[in-house]
Order: C-alpha cells, then structure tokens, then sequence
C-alpha cells in the first residue's frame, strides 16, 4: 500500500509499505478513502513530540470502508463506511471508566504516534468497537472527515473547557482548524458575545462568516486593548486558547475575566510563564487535556441533523501522490486560504 511516512525534521515522503493485518481480536483494518492532516502533524515535523521518530506513518484522522474485523468486533461489518477516531479506547481500564479516554492504558493516542497512522491506503484500528463510528448515508465522507478530531477537540478541550453558557462572553485566540471548530460549537451555547484573535486576515473574514462576532489582528499594537474594549474592560468570561506558543498563552492570561476560565487547547512545544502574581486573586480556572472524543457520536448526529456544518472546515484536498504538496499547503496554510487540508485515496 502507499503510505506517508515522516521522515525527518520537517519532510515526509510516500513510500510503500505491507498492507496492515489483524493482530487482535478487538482490531479492525480500514481502506481509507480520505485522511487529513492535523496542526500535530506538523508539531511532529517540527520536533515538538519527539517521542515519534522517523518512519512512523502519519495521520490520526480519517474516514474509510471496513476491510477486515477481528473476531470480538460487533459494533461495525465488513463494508462499512466509519469515521476512525482521533483517541483509540479500551472502554475498560481505569482512565476510560472515568471518561478520560486519551489515557487509555492500551489505547489513546496510538494512531500516528504510537503505531503506524491513517495517512495511507489502510490502516489497523486498535479497540475498534469504541474507535469506529458507522456514519449515516447523510453524512458525506467529505463532511466527516473534521469530526475525526477538530470537531471533538474544539468541543472538548476548548468549548466545555472554558464552560460557555448562555449569554456569555467567548474569545478564540487561533483561527485554524480547532479554532473554527470551537467557534462553531460555541454557537450551540448561544453566548452573546464570540470574538476571534489571528494574524490571519482571511482566516478572520472566514470566522466572521461562520459566525464570530468580531475578530481582532493580533499582530495589531492595540489588540489587547481591543479585546478588552469588546467586553467593557472586563475581560472574557470564556477564553480558547487554540495556538500552542508562549505568546498566545499570554494574551489569554491578559484578557481573561474575574471568575473566568481559560482552556488551553494549543500543543505547546516550548516553556510558557504563568503569572500567578496577577492572577492569584481573581477566581479563574485554567484547563488543559486532550481530547478524549467521547463526544464525537453526538458530534455525528448534529451534523446529521444539520444543526453543525462540519464540511465548512475542509477546504483543500490532494491525491495520496501529492502528499508533500498537501503538507506544504497546510504549512503555509494563510497564503492558500486553507483550513483542513485532506488527503484522498
């Protein structure tokens, strides 16, 4: 089969590699017919998670056709079409029985990391009976493909995170992918204010469309006091942290509102300084996870019903031969107006 596969700091190359095989009873092999790459992805080139060496294939997000099931999976038949999910789970240890999935202690985040990922023609779904959604006829694949992982963790680890409430004030700081995600889920909340943050000015005028209620440059020399303008000076009652640098970090400490919570969502790869000494005394709350997408079946049946357009995040895609063009897009995603860059097989 043809998979992509990191080969050193910032490359990746497509390569030929064995066709995965059942090796559990609770493992199921997909044919992928669209992967996508995830802004960890790129972490991974940059050296961020270097846990994963060369040789890995890529990729944690997908949507395929079931090709092979191990004996103890029921959930789905051959000949399905499935979402895979972003976090692999066992359903029984410790840290699923509390909901916290990410750590399964024989799941998790495997796929892309751990074991070899979804960016190639199959791949071998660990736990698949918690790891596979069957997606309804109408769902498209092209419209699933975001609630693999930008969905859920814009939801998860940023929107019930910072706990958004009717009438609330939310402001996003990053406009990627899991930024849009996390503005459109926070519309389900009916806050009365959503406010996004990026240097990105198409990236902004998208947010607008998607229904943010203001945006701010952040490169601007006044965008602190932009912000805190918008709330009267008194600063969010919601802030989303969606970057992953020290310097988003900041601004989020700078803007976040008494009784307020910050959930952090960014992969930081480098120091960060919290400001106790400022913040000591003003009854936030900082919150920090990964995403364990519990939520991804109620995510499906929003976009089923239409109430969440899911498809609005996936804007480029690129056959499996053009791998490096699809990771050079996504790397210097404002000058192609990208979001979610997809790769079909």
């Amino acid at each position: 089969m043809k998979a992509i596969v990191y080969t050193g700091p910032n490359t990746v190359a497509l390569f030929e590699r064995p066709k995965p095989t059942i090796q559990d009873p609770t493992d199921a092999v997909v044919r992928l017919l669209h992967a996508s790459i995830c802004g960890t992805d790129l972490h991974i080139l940059k050296g961020d998670v270097p846990n994963i060496k060369p040789g890995r294939v890529l990729g944690h997000e997908g949507v395929g056709i079931v090709e092979e099931l191990g004996s103890a999976v029921h959930s789905v038949q051959i000949g399905d079409r499935v979402l895979i999910s972003c976090m692999t789970s066992c359903g029984a240890c410790r840290f699923c029985q509390k909901g916290i999935a990410s750590h399964c202690e024989t799941g998790g985040w495997v796929l892309g990391n751990h074991a070899d990922g979804t960016q190639a023609e199959y791949v071998r779904v660990p736990h698949a009976t918690l790891s596979l959604h069957s997606l309804p006829e109408a769902i498209s694949s092209h419209d699933a493909l975001a609630v693999s992982d930008a969905f859920p963790t814009g939801l998860e680890c940023g929107v019930l995170s910072a706990n958004v409430q009717p009438g609330g004030s939310v402001v996003i700081v990053g406009a990627g992918p899991v930024g849009m995600a996390a503005l459109l889920t926070a519309r389900l909340y009916t806050p009365s204010l959503i406010v996004m943050v990026d240097l990105d000015h198409g990236r902004l005028t998208t947010a607008r469309k998607l229904g943010a209620h203001a945006t701010v440059d952040s490169s601007a020399p006044d965008a602190q006091q932009q912000l805190m303008g918008l709330t009267d000076g008194l600063g969010f009652d919601s802030v989303i942290e969606a970057v992953g640098i020290p310097a988003t970090f900041q601004l989020c400490q700078e803007i976040i509102g008494v009784g307020g919570r910050i959930a952090n969502v960014g992969v930081h790869g480098t120091k960060v300084d919290l400001h106790l000494e400022r913040l000591w005394d003003r009854n936030i709350s900082i919150h920090m996870s990964l995403v364990n997408a519990t939520t991804t079946p109620r995510l499906l049946r929003l976009v089923e019903s239409g109430a969440l357009d899911a498809g609005s995040l996936v804007t480029h895609h690129f056959p499996c031969d053009e791998a490096n063009r699809a990771f050079e897009t996504f790397q210097a995603a404002s000058q192609h107006q990208a979001l979610k860059v997809a790769i079909d097989f």
